[in-house]
């Protein structure tokens, strides 16, 4: 397996629709919505196998401070292989002379990947 990791806002539908559903996330009922939202966030990662989206990262930001991390997500078949952690590395690549980027903190993981967030 060679992941490939990729900068593009351009998803189709039935990709991210697949991929939000693996981890059970509401959101991949919504995938036209989810369509125009990557076009919307500052910075956008991707993980992909064979053609395949199995990962992504999407942060926004306010242009000189301050990055948020919005979504963070790896299909469970992939977890635990480094992906997610491979992801947050090119945000924190790509905001290296910001000075803040807010990542909440996971607090515990779920069957399925999903992620309840410490607040």
């Amino acid at each position: 397996m060679s992941i490939e990791y990729r900068t593009t806002h351009d998803f189709s539908r039935d990709e991210l629709e697949a991929l939000f559903l693996s981890v059970e996330w509401s959101s991949g009922h919504f995938p036209d919505k989810l369509v125009i939202a990557m076009k919307n966030y500052s910075t956008v990662y991707s993980a992909w196998d064979n053609g395949r989206l199995i990962g992504m990262i999407c942060a926004m930001d306010d242009g000189i401070m301050t990055a948020y991390v919005h979504y963070l997500l790896v299909a469970q078949e992939y977890q635990g292989q480094g992906i997610g952690k491979a992801l947050v590395e090119k945000v924190k690549e790509h905001y290296k002379d910001y000075l803040r980027i807010a990542l909440p903190k996971i607090r515990r993981v779920f069957p399925r990947g999903c992620y309840a967030l410490c607040k």
